[in-house]
């Protein structure tokens, strides 16, 4: 029977070893000791009557109670963040620091101003920026090296992420002057750039990497871009179409924030782009400062180009 004196980091425990899929994994997350999560899941077992894991699979997998309970776990948690939240409110000003991750892009086009007004309005939270390519965002939010991330939308991140969109910006063809492709009108469609070597965001023949923009823009056209190089640095991505290796197809963010000097960037026909959001872990509580940065970031102005996306949006 589950009481009412049942221990939250059980249930902290519980759902990090569903995330991870491993007890040694989960004590790596969130700094216990492979005996003391193995304690706690045991416990939570006991009081639930029933067995949550299959322990004879590997990895661990959860029984059909035990994915009952995980839903229910996460949203106990999730309203314990908000309670939190609101009595942070009667505290005063919430102290302490903060991790923010972010991309290349996000990192030069949003995030100064966002440190900016930070600094100033709420001096008494210090936010460490630490940058990392999308993909590697999701490994770092997991450690719980971030607290919060700025991170496109596609490909999705894990069960135990939860996303807010902030915004949506188009897709744009990088090409040199004399390319064939400066004679064709803009926005340039899909099978005309599909004609020629394209160099992408992303890391080349990395399987995460067909959840990008780049190649479900083509995919959706029934057609497969004939991917060259990829790059998670957009400087990169322009010195590599100067260089005339191929026809570069990123977001307009990273174009926007780069020396575009002896290229042409132009909109790629696809309605909807890039979309952006703000991610967190939710194994456990968002601390009062990482609320803090998590309600400026939703305030703030998006950048220039952009659009905003809501909530409804996903």
């Amino acid at each position: 029977m589950l009481r009412t004196d049942l221990r939250l980091e059980w249930l902290v425990s519980f759902l990090t070893v569903v995330d991870t899929g491993s007890f040694s994994a989960a004590a790596e997350v969130i700094h216990r000791s492979q005996p003391r999560v193995s304690v706690h899941v045991a416990a939570l077992e006991r009081e639930a009557g029933v067995p949550l894991f299959d322990r004879d699979r590997r990895p661990v997998s959860l029984t059909d109670a035990g994915a009952v309970l995980a839903e229910h776990a996460r949203t106990l948690l999730r309203q314990l963040a908000g309670a939190e939240a609101a009595m942070a409110g009667f505290r005063g000003e919430a102290r302490g620091v903060v991790t923010l991750g972010s991309y290349p892009s996000a990192s030069v086009a949003f995030v100064p101003q966002l440190l900016e007004r930070m600094a100033r309005t709420r001096p008494a939270i210090k936010v460490i920026l630490v940058e990392r390519s999308t993909l590697e965002l999701d490994g770092a939010l997991a450690a719980g090296e971030v607290n919060i991330c700025l991170r496109p939308m596609a490909p999705p991140a894990g069960p135990s992420v939860e996303c807010r969109p902030l915004w949506r910006e188009g897709l744009i063809v990088v090409h040199r002057p004399d390319h064939p492709l400066a004679r064709l009108p803009e926005p340039l469609s899909v099978a005309d750039v599909a004609e020629y070597p394209v160099i992408t965001i992303g890391r080349l023949g990395s399987p995460e990497a067909m959840g990008f923009e780049t190649y479900r823009a083509f995919r959706e056209r029934g057609l497969e871009p004939n991917a060259v190089q990829a790059t998670n640095q957009p400087q990169t991505l322009i010195s590599l179409v100067r260089s005339g290796l191929g026809v570069g197809v990123t977001n307009l963010l990273a174009v926007a924030t780069a020396d575009t000097n002896g290229v042409v960037a132009r909109l790629l026909d696809v309605p909807c782009g890039r979309r952006v959001g703000v991610h967190w872990s939710t194994t456990s509580p968002l601390t009062p400062p990482a609320r803090t940065l998590l309600r400026e970031i939703e305030v703030s102005d998006i950048p220039v180009g952009t659009t905003r996306l809501h909530r409804s949006m996903h």
